[in-house]
């Protein structure tokens, strides 16, 4: 089996919306083109079927989320796939 490594993505949204599902849905997917993105950038591609997301409000995390955008944050993590992938680690809000 081949090693993986993980990586973020992520997207920003509107605080008055989080309990839209279809506009959460859409930030989701937002992040996970973000994560599919920045995959790519660094050559590697993204395991399908491995996103997991968490969706960061304002109040609800030990993160400070004063410096985000409208104080709403997802986060998706992928595995990555390709050579030299199982160097690279998601880890706090950075991607290694």
């Amino acid at each position: 089996m081949e090693a993986t490594g993980t990586l973020f993505g992520w997207a920003f949204g509107d605080s008055a919306r989080e309990d839209d599902e279809k506009y959460v849905e859409e930030l989701r997917q937002e992040a996970l083109e973000n994560a599919r993105q920045a995959a790519a950038s660094r050559g590697f591609g993204v395991e399908p079927g491995s996103e997991g997301y968490a969706v960061l409000r304002a109040g609800d995390t030990l993160v400070e989320l004063d410096t985000a955008p409208d104080t709403l944050v997802v986060r998706c993590t992928v595995k990555l796939t390709g050579e030299g992938a199982d160097r690279v680690h998601a880890e706090g809000p950075m991607n290694g």
